[in-house]
């Protein structure tokens, strides 16, 4: 194989890394830009809400992970827009109600319920959401992925490499906390007492209210109706 002339050729692992990465944080970001008008629409007042999938740092790994998606499945082949549009939306929803049900499965707790919403599917998801999916998943093949591939091919190559697997162990230790942390709690408001060290250290520093500090949108389920 040739070694890579610049960092992150074409559609690899590193640039797919950085697509997930700088996406969770726009995604965090925009979350809690879009919390402050809704809950001043609402409420009449300014509320700052950490909006995030982790506990430390502003990441939202549901829209790091679509962007993945979108780069991988979406920009492999030259497509229409129609098409682009089309398959957004459709992996779009479907990534969405995934992500809803494993984490209702497997964690215990949903961070969005639209059962009350227009055309929802099994309140996961809803048409018009699929749509913005679609319009999204439009606008990041055409402008958002072209620019975005640029830049990171302009990373200096040996720093870059460094850099990347720097962000990728912290990455990987965050999530291992953070959803650790979720897992247990799980268990917590179920009566489990801690069985080894580590429950015991997620009870102690990472209880209920350091959890809704930074989840506040995320709620403990028992069954769904």
């Amino acid at each position: 194989m040739k070694e890579e002339k610049c960092f992150a050729q074409g559609i690899c692992f590193h640039k797919l890394f950085w697509i997930f990465l700088l996406g969770s944080i726009f995604g965090a970001y925009y979350e809690q830009i879009l919390n402050i008008f809704i809950h001043y629409h609402y409420h009449h007042e300014l509320v700052w809400q950490l909006r995030r999938g982790v506990i430390y740092g502003p990441i939202s790994p549901i829209y790091g992970a679509g962007a993945v998606l979108f780069t991988v499945l979406l920009l492999r082949k030259p497509k229409s827009n129609f098409k682009t549009f089309l398959e957004g939306a459709l992996i779009g929803g479907t990534f969405e109600y995934g992500i809803s049900f494993l984490q209702e499965t497997f964690l215990g707790t949903v961070s969005w319920d639209y059962r009350d919403a227009f055309l929802n599917i099994n309140g996961r998801t809803t048409i018009p959401y699929m749509i913005v999916w679609g319009l999204l998943a439009l606008l990041f093949a055409k402008v958002v992925y072209p620019a975005l591939s640029s830049v990171i091919e302009s990373f200096p190559k040996k720093f870059a490499l460094i850099f990347t697997n720097i962000c990728l162990v912290l990455l990987i230790l965050d999530f291992t906390v953070s959803w650790g942390a979720i897992f247990r709690q799980m268990f917590r408001v179920r009566g489990y007492e801690p069985v080894t060290f580590v429950g015991k250290f997620f009870d102690k520093y990472y209880g209920d209210d350091v959890l809704k500090k930074y989840y506040s949108n995320m709620k403990l389920i028992e069954v769904r109706k």
